[in-house]
């Protein structure tokens, strides 16, 4: 079964950066793209980005393009997301995951899985 460990976040300020690695484990190689969703107190979850291991595509919500940047590690079979210019809109729990359908409006968060327990993400205004 695959396990997925994820490490950062924190507290930045608004107009700050983000970085979240996830390392993964045990693949099954049954998933699209792994990548990262979203998820704040009230709120839906909500795609972020992902990658494909296989090409290297990647997906982002219309929200994040254009400040943010997800790339990949194959020798230490990680996935690396980088935000810029955060804003308080940012904060949640950010959660890795493996996703079974993307395109390029992203990829849904319906058909995902994870195992990791996420990273909370505070943006202070």
């Amino acid at each position: 079964q695959e396990h997925l460990v994820e490490s950062g976040g924190g507290l930045v300020q608004t107009g700050g950066s983000l970085r979240l690695s996830c390392t993964a484990s045990g693949r099954t190689f049954k998933y699209y793209a792994t990548g990262w969703f979203r998820q704040a107190p009230g709120r839906e979850r909500e795609f972020v980005a992902a990658i494909n291991w296989s090409g290297g595509s990647t997906f982002y919500a219309n929200s994040v393009k254009g400040r943010t940047s997800v790339s990949r590690d194959s020798a230490k079979n990680s996935i690396i997301l980088e935000m810029n210019s955060l804003e308080p809109g940012d904060t949640g729990r950010y959660h890795c995951a493996d996703f079974a359908v993307c395109s390029q409006d992203g990829c849904d968060v319906e058909r995902s899985d994870s195992w990791g327990q996420g990273r909370q993400v505070t943006v202070s205004s």
